[in-house]
């Protein structure tokens, strides 16, 4: 069936029953009707003159309330009878707002987690990166899914090209933590390192001519707590203040690096130590053989 035609019964609580292919007696009353309704309504207005479509509405109105309480001839009752004794009942309401048409694509989530339509770019879940979705738009709004399941919603966008709509519940962690750059937030977490490397980050945010440049900088600065504890970032803040007045982030890490190689050397040099001056494992040449 087709989507939107689905679509709208589903909107209406109605059963759609398509007729047998082949099977002309599926449907002759509904063929009838349509022939009677040509014949009292358009045919019967072909030589009325209406300058308006109120007009026309009206003059509809009358031929087809006068169709309607037409005596029917085989049975007693007419249209209106029938449809008040016998169908009225089972009727529901009608919702509240009137089903609009809407249009069905597929796409792509690209790996940026936004999908394109008619050249806007709209969000959905980073978890669905590279999976083909179904997307319903309407006049106001662009819902998508991914095998019949909802995902998420977005006000249509309309204007200029390129336009995008994000969710931030949309992004990975990481991403969510590169968007919340602001100045503010860099500070803050450099006060909870140390004085040196609120020294560094504030030098950083002075020193770039650009603000996002800066804040990519300590971005890049504030990745190296996934390695490193908060002693050993003070420590190498405050050892590049001591070699120069302009510290770079790249000079940080190197000198992050460089601690943790010479600790590991020096640990492992005390384990060596400890290894030959008291537990003595060398078994001697005359383990293998050889002569004492």
């Amino acid at each position: 069936m087709n989507p939107t035609y689905k679509e709208m019964a589903n909107y209406y609580n109605t059963i759609i029953m398509p007729a047998r292919i082949r099977s002309p007696k599926d449907k002759p009353s509904v063929e009838g009707s349509v022939g009677d309704i040509s014949t009292w309504i358009i045919a019967a207005l072909r030589n009325t003159h209406c300058f308006s479509i109120e007009e026309l509405n009206d003059e509809v109105g009358k031929k087809l309330k006068e169709f309607n309480h037409r005596p029917f001839t085989r049975k007693e009752g007419c249209c209106f009878s029938a449809f008040e004794e016998e169908e009225k009942f089972a009727l529901s309401p009608l919702p509240d707002m009137p089903y609009k048409i809407s249009e069905w694509k597929t796409a792509k989530v690209r790996p940026d987690y936004h999908i394109s339509i008619e050249s806007m770019f709209y969000s959905v879940p980073y978890e669905y990166i590279n999976r083909q979705v179904d997307v319903k738009l309407s006049d106001d709004m662009v819902v998508i899914y991914f095998n019949h399941m909802w995902l998420t919603s977005h006000k249509r966008l309309y204007g200029r090209f390129g336009q995008i709509s994000t969710v931030r519940e949309h992004m990975s962690d990481n991403h969510k933590l590169f968007v919340d750059q602001t100045p503010e937030v860099a500070i803050e977490w450099a006060e909870s390192i140390g004085s040196s490397t609120l020294s560094v980050v504030q030098y950083l945010l002075d020193s770039y001519q650009s603000e996002k440049q800066a804040l990519q900088s300590i971005f890049s600065l504030k990745k190296t707590e996934y390695r490193y504890t908060k002693y050993e970032i003070e420590l190498a803040c405050k050892m590049v203040l001591t070699m120069t007045r302009r510290p770079t982030v790249k000079s940080i890490q190197t000198i992050l690096k460089n601690n943790k190689k010479r600790d590991a050397e020096q640990e492992l040099e005390q384990n060596t130590e400890i290894t030959d001056n008291n537990y003595g494992f060398t078994r001697g040449a005359s383990y293998f053989g050889g002569k004492r």
